[in-house]
């Protein structure tokens, strides 16, 4: 069965619901090439997967220690390349975690480890640059 279903909406515009929930994404090209930016351009939305899945695998580790990292925050910033082809050259993501205990330095080189396992880092191409940074709060 599919997961989603995206329609092209014209002025390089997409809509993808997913099947399953019927929530839905809306994608613009960027303004540098092209589009409005008045939504997550498509990589935009493939750096941000990074995030969320890496975080998602945190927590899922987490959970099974009894640590709870509810309101922790990523930023991402995603570098394009300069030439041809158009292409993600770098993902940056700096982690703030909140958690419900203080946490060892093992724990926290555990989670860290734990971040760079996720599938979508593990499924990007290997050019492009992961950069992981983790501030414990």
């Amino acid at each position: 069965m599919a997961t989603s279903a995206i329609k092209y909406s014209g002025n390089l515009r997409t809509e993808a619901t997913h099947l399953r929930s019927g929530k839905e994404i809306i994608t613009d090209a960027p303004v540098d090439n092209n589009g409005k930016g008045e939504a997550f351009s498509p990589t935009d939305l493939a750096a941000t997967s990074l995030a969320s899945c890496a975080m998602t695998i945190i927590g899922i580790s987490a959970a099974k220690d009894g640590v709870d990292f509810t309101n922790s925050e990523i930023s991402m910033t995603k570098t394009m390349s300069a030439d041809s082809p158009r292409r993600i050259t770098k993902i940056e993501l700096d982690f703030k975690f909140k958690t419900n205990t203080e946490l060892t330095e093992a724990q926290q080189k555990k989670y860290q480890r734990v971040a760079h396992t996720c599938p979508v880092a593990l499924s990007l191409h290997p050019d492009i640059e992961q950069v992981y940074n983790f501030t414990w709060l």
